[in-house]
């Protein structure tokens, strides 16, 4: 295979799964580490992915850059699913808990249907839609209202305004990304400002990130990294950015990703 062509392979792996490690580009294309290295130099010198610790991700959007929820909904499937039922642990019966908007908060959703006797309260249509869905009984369901941005939250005044005379156990925030520097982060100005009073009306919050939100950075600051009580990500996080989040957040979880599917 020419070099050429072994590149272009590359990035369709990229763009299919967000990112992807030089190990195992090596045992794919049975080449040298030394060679996989350098068609991802030549692939990023070309803007199109993004080298980072161990191999290499599709190129970083603009801060400002926001996918909608489809876009995003088919992005790391498993390893939402694996921090979503491992975040679903986390819910006792009979509380209530806010869940932000996001494609990873939506999975959540879907497992906490379980759950009895919680109190919900979200600024999502698909986390509201699925836990409409499910009829339970013994679950109350609040939708704060609001204007609808692109990830399909609602924010703005009228969301605002909701949230702010309610008080909540536990937050579960999506986000866009994280930093050390620019901390828990989205690219929506007004949803900021609504899932920063998320984060007021909690006594905990619980950050939901999968590996490939490391480094992202959205134009506006949601909460520190040592606001969170709790981040649930998954086992693609390099070694780095494990020890960095390990010595900022409270507890940082993370799990394993099943691919056998």
């Amino acid at each position: 295979m020419l070099a050429q062509q072994r590149q272009a392979a590359i990035l369709d792996l990229i763009r299919q799964n967000g990112g992807v490690r030089v190990s195992h580009l090596v045992r794919q294309f049975g080449v040298s580490d030394m060679t996989i290295r350098r068609d991802l130099e030549a692939l990023a010198e070309r803007g199109l992915v993004d080298k980072v610790y161990g191999g290499a991700t599709i190129a970083g959007p603009g801060s400002t850059e926001e996918p909608g929820f489809v876009a995003k909904s088919v992005r790391q499937r498993a390893e939402k699913a694996a921090i979503a039922a491992r975040a679903a642990t986390l819910v006792e019966p009979g509380t209530a808990v806010a869940l932000s908007a996001g494609t990873t908060t939506a999975a959540l959703a879907a497992e906490l249907v379980d759950v009895s006797g919680l109190t919900v309260v979200t600024n999502s249509i698909p986390v509201a839609d699925v836990l409409y869905h499910a009829g339970r009984p013994d679950q109350m369901v609040v939708l704060t209202g609001g204007i609808r941005t692109p990830s399909d939250a609602l924010a703005g005044p009228v969301a605002e305004a909701a949230i702010a005379s309610l008080n909540v156990d536990v937050l579960f925030l999506g986000v866009h990304g994280m930093s050390p520097r620019a901390g828990f982060t989205t690219p929506n100005l007004m949803e900021a400002g609504t899932d920063r009073l998320l984060v007021t009306a909690a006594r905990r919050l619980v950050v939901l990130a999968d590996h490939t939100k490391w480094e992202t950075v959205g134009i506006a600051t949601i909460a520190r990294l040592d606001d969170a009580d709790i981040l649930v990500t998954d086992s693609g996080l390099p070694p780095e950015a494990r020890s960095q989040l390990a010595d900022r957040v409270g507890e940082l979880v993370i799990v394993e990703v099943d691919r056998s599917e």
